[in-house]
């Protein structure tokens, strides 16, 4: 197996355990509860959050002995994942390298995945926590008052509209740049309103002029799963984000789960790309510079 395919084999076994692992309630949530890495602190990305299935701080085995501690007999491992990039001699079409006018192989930058695994500093004799408390998800929820707000500022900051109307469809439109639902008494809760909005905010960061994502194909093709991924994870981690109770979503869940176990066992790399780019598409939403942990 590749990277990516030991990546989204994981993921679909939570699927398979009727759990969507980006609707975890600690997910890039805001305050302690979140995954940090226990050499400088920083919460990790999204896709790592849905990887480790806990929160808390983590180390790995280089830190763990670094620090002269040892691993408990009975502990727990996880994968983390990381980009790495490397050099190598750009080629022609005859395979041989193309030189430069300074007589040196002409090269070329290539990104690549790689994984380690890190392991709870809960499981690590004498390892102390530096930077968070490993703890359960603390309960909280946003007043409506103060989501309306957000969207309003996002909305504001962005120029996407959105519109109500009292009819059964919820879609965002690229070629007007804004986004059709129906009124909030027509959804069976709040949460489901908030959900879908969410989702369709998702979509509205793709466009070129933002994020400048491949949207659009066909329903039930690839690139149209990708989109629809990518708003699927932006919408459960603002929900996350907010308080807002994703178990209580209106929805065939059983269904849901099934239509992403086909998607994802028919790629192995759409879960990876569609984590990072929600994270980038929660960001914008909620006004975080890129490259800031909050």
């Amino acid at each position: 197996m590749n990277v990516y395919e030991i990546i989204t084999d994981r993921i679909i076994k939570e699927l398979e355990k009727g759990i969507i692992p980006w609707e975890k309630p600690w997910v890039n949530t805001s305050g302690t509860n979140v995954p940090r890495s226990h050499n400088d602190g920083r919460e990790y990305s999204l896709l790592n959050a849905m990887l480790i299935g806990i929160p808390g701080e983590y180390a790995t085995k280089t830190q763990i002995e670094r620090e002269k501690c040892r691993l408990k007999d009975v502990h727990m491992k996880s994968m983390v994942v990381k980009w790495g990039q490397k050099e190598s001699p750009l080629l022609d079409k005859d395979g041989q390298p193309k030189m430069g006018a300074d007589g040196k192989p002409k090269m070329k930058t290539s990104w690549f995945l790689r994984y380690y695994t890190v392991y709870n500093i809960e499981d690590v004799e004498g390892m102390k926590p530096k930077y968070v408390h490993s703890q359960g998800p603390v309960a909280h929820n946003t007043p409506k008052e103060e989501i309306d707000k957000a969207v309003a500022e996002y909305l504001t900051r962005s120029g996407v509209t959105l519109r109500h109307y009292e009819q059964g469809r919820s879609y965002y439109r690229p070629s007007a740049d804004e986004i059709i639902l129906p009124h909030m008494n027509q959804f069976f809760n709040a949460e489901s309103y908030y959900a879908t909005l969410f989702h369709e905010m998702g979509h509205s960061t793709g466009i070129a002029e933002r994020l400048n994502r491949k949207m659009g194909g066909r329903f039930g093709d690839e690139e149209y799963s990708a989109e629809e991924l990518v708003a699927e994870i932006t919408s459960a981690v603002l929900c996350n984000h907010f308080g807002i109770d994703t178990s209580k979503i209106q929805r065939n869940t059983a269904a849901y789960i099934q239509n992403w176990l086909s998607v994802l066992k028919n790629d192995s790399k759409m879960v990876v790309g569609a984590a990072g780019k929600a994270e980038k598409a929660v960001k914008m939403i909620l006004g975080i510079k890129e490259g800031s942990d909050k």
